[in-house]
Parts: C-alpha cells; sequence; structure tokens
C-alpha cells in the first residue's frame, strides 16, 4: 500500500515486538506507515487514531486490504482515555506534521509555495487558524511560539516583524508570514543554514496553533495506563520540548529522579523499565533516503508485569 515513508522502521517495530495475536495503538496514523509495519510484521490488529479528516480517508484503504484486523477512529490522541479499546500490548507515537499534511500546500503547514495560512492539524475544528492565531496572540504568545517551540535564535526580530506586519494586515498567506521571516535572518544565517530559514518559526506557530504540547503532556501518560503488563511504548519525537516530556515521563515510570520529583528514591515506583537509555536516532543511510528521519529521536519502554 502506497503511502509515506515512516521514520525509524526497524527500530520502532524491533522496540513494539509485533507477535502474533497482538493488539497495538498506533495514536499518530498519518499516511499509515508504522501501522503497515506493525500489520505486516506479524498476524497482529491496530487501532489507530488520528484527528486529521484527510487521514480518514487513507484509513478506508486500510480498512479493504486488513479487514478486521485493523480499525480508525478519529480522535486526538489527548481523548485517548475515551476510547473504550484496549488494553493494548504495544503503544506508538510518532509526533509533529505527517508527510501527507506538508506536501499539501493548501494546509499551509509549508513555507513552500502560496496558501492561506491554516496549520491546524484538523482543520474543520472550531480552533483558530494560524492567521487568526497570529492576528490576536499577545506578545508573550508569539515570543513563548517563535523563541521556545520554534527555537528561532532571531525570535525578538521575528516577533517584532509579526506585530508590526499584523498592524498592517498583511499576514494571510504562508508566502507572505515566509518571507517576513526571511527578512528577520541575518544573510550569513541563511546561506549556512541547511535547512529553510522559515522553518523554526513556522514549526513554533504551528505548535502554539494547536496546543500541541499540552496534547502531548496528557496523551503519554492516558497512553501508559492502556498498556498491558509488559506493554511496550514508543515514542517518536521531532522537538527538544517533545522529547523532554518523553524523556522525563519515562524516567518517572522506571522509579529514576526528574525534574521537579523531590522523593527519596525508596519512595519511587518502578512501573517500567527503559529500553532505550539514550534516544535512538536515524541511520545516515535513512537521512540520505529521508531528510525527515534526521531529527527523529525514538524512546522505548517496557510495563511491569503487575
Amino acid at each position: 500500500m502506497k503511502g509515506h515513508k515512516p521514520v525509524l522502521p526497524e527500530e520502532t517495530i524491533e522496540f513494539l515486538a509485533a507477535k502474533n495475536g497482538g493488539y497495538f495503538l498506533d495514536c499518530t496514523f498519518g499516511g499509515g506507515g508504522h501501522t503497515e509495519l506493525i500489520l505486516k510484521a506479524a498476524d497482529t490488529k491496530v487501532l489507530a487514531l488520528d484527528q486529521d479528516p484527510e487521514a480518514g480517508e487513507r484509513a478506508k484503504e486500510f480498512e479493504r486490504a486488513y479487514g478486521d484486523r485493523f480499525q480508525f477512529q478519529r480522535k486526538n490522541f489527548s481523548d485517548i482515555d475515551q476510547i473504550e479499546e484496549g488494553p493494548f500490548d504495544g503503544i506508538l507515537f510518532d509526533f509533529g506534521v505527517s508527510s501527507y499534511q506538508l506536501d499539501q500546500t493548501e494546509r499551509g503547514f509549508s513555507f513552500r509555495g502560496d496558501a492561506p495560512l491554516d496549520m491546524r492539524m484538523n482543520p474543520e475544528s472550531d480552533r483558530p487558524s494560524a492567521e487568526e492565531w497570529l492576528a490576536k496572540a499577545s506578545r508573550s504568545e508569539l515570543i513563548e511560539a517563535i523563541k521556545d517551540f520554534g527555537e528561532e535564535k532571531n525570535w525578538r526580530r521575528v516577533v517584532d516583524a509579526i506585530i508590526e506586519a499584523r498592524a498592517q494586515e498583511s499576514l494571510h498567506t504562508t508566502k507572505a508570514l515566509s518571507e517576513l521571516i526571511l527578512s528577520c535572518i541575518p544573510a550569513k544565517q541563511r546561506y549556512a543554514s541547511k535547512i529553510h530559514p522559515a522553518t523554526r518559526a513556522f514549526q513554533g506557530i504551528r505548535i502554539a496553533v494547536n496546543n500541541e504540547i499540552e496534547v502531548i503532556e496528557k496523551g503519554l501518560p492516558a497512553a501508559f495506563e492502556r498498556l498491558k503488563p509488559n506493554g511496550r511504548l514508543c515514542v517518536i519525537s521531532f522537538h527538544s520540548l517533545e522529547d523532554r516530556i518523553a524523556k522525563n515521563l519515562f524516567r518517572q515510570w522506571a522509579g529514576r529522579p526528574a525534574p521537579g520529583d523531590n522523593r527519596p528514591q525508596d519512595m519511587r515506583q518502578r512501573r517500567a523499565s527503559l529500553l532505550t537509555r539514550r534516544p535512538t536516532q536515524a541511520s545516515d543511510r535513512e537521512i540520505a533516503a529521508n531528510k525527515r528521519s534526521r531529527s527523529a529521536k525514538l524512546r522505548a519502554l517496557r510495563k511491569a508485569e503487575t
């Protein structure tokens, strides 16, 4: 089945330990790449979640191909605690925007092309679009998006430029935003960077528009509770904030010290064991074949028996 290339495919399947009769939850269906790997690895069943309406259309192909081995629910993974299915032998998260969403210029995720500033993972939701968010965001909210979420070094210039541009009501398209950001980046940095100069700011705005950090903070603990004893949890992140949340939660579940946890060691409950002491990253070979994997980090754990 034709779909986008899933990142870290071999490593993900190894850590999930797909086996005959296993029941798995793919919390970020996207193009279905990881789901298909799980379904092909053994005689497994997969429940896939995604809030994007177009993911639901792609899911119909899987329903035809795999029958009752595959089920799809159109949900944000922050709502895992609302699903009736489970528990699961393995659960997977692949954070960030999917290749399909990036390739669809009209969705507004990409700085390549000229499209309305939308950036919503679910364009049918009542959340404000990127254009609406940029028009109303406070200075502190813009700083959080550009500096913290986007990790843009030139965040002051970008924030000031956005505030000035929106006063003139000139931020309506991805092209306008991209050109504005480019004007804030010194020429030396523009030419030396391996990524497009607008990448970080676009990423930060997207994270803010979709409330991605809060969604992750809610979704990961809910997923852990839906694992069977000895079940596996795999998390693929593309941003330092995403990885930090996963890292700290994993350490907490493994009974290890985590930021903000000042309890004595003997008071910490060991509910899981870490399968990755450090995040697994893509090989040079994979990066050459799939540039999206360049910043991917995979963490995995196994839930305790009791």
